[in-house]
C-alpha cells in the first residue's frame, strides 16, 4: 500500500470518528429536528469517509455519488419495514439503518456529502 494511501485512510478514520462524535454530541444536547437532520447530514459525511477509506484514489464526484446513493438506498429501504424490524433487535442496526422513512433526510444527506466533495476536489487539484 502506498504511503499516501495510508495517510488518506488514517485521515478518513479520524474524520469518521469526529463526525460520529459530533452527531452524538448534537443529539445529546438538542432535541427534535436539529438533532435529526444534523444526524442525517453527518451520516452522509461518515459514509463518504468510508467510501474514500475503501478506495483512496477515487474521484471526489464518484465518491460523493456513491455515498449519497447509499444513504438514499438505506433511507428508502425503511419504507419496507425491514430496517425497523432489525432495529428492534439491535442498537447497532438502529444506528446504521434507522427506523422510519423521512423524506427530509433524503435532502440532508447531500448536505453532509457536498462539502467533503468540494474539499476533496480542492485537495486533489492542489496536489496535481
Amino acid at each position: 500500500m502506498p504511503f499516501a494511501s495510508r495517510w488518506v485512510r488514517l485521515l478518513m478514520v479520524a474524520s469518521a470518528a469526529v463526525f460520529a462524535a459530533a452527531a452524538f454530541g448534537i443529539r445529546a444536547v438538542t432535541d427534535g429536528q436539529i438533532g435529526q437532520y444534523s444526524g442525517a447530514a453527518l451520516s452522509g459525511s461518515i459514509v463518504y469517509t468510508i467510501v474514500v477509506f475503501v478506495r483512496p484514489s477515487i474521484s471526489p464526484l464518484l465518491a460523493g455519488g456513491i455515498a449519497t446513493a447509499y444513504c438514499w438506498f438505506v433511507e428508502f429501504s425503511q419504507l419496507t419495514g425491514i430496517p425497523a424490524a432489525l432495529s428492534e433487535r439491535s442498537v447497532i442496526a438502529q444506528l446504521l439503518l434507522g427506523t422510519q422513512f423521512d423524506i427530509v433526510d433524503v435532502a440532508w444527506y447531500p448536505v453532509g456529502v457536498v462539502p467533503l466533495v468540494a474539499v476533496h476536489w480542492f485537495l486533489r487539484t492542489r496536489r496535481s
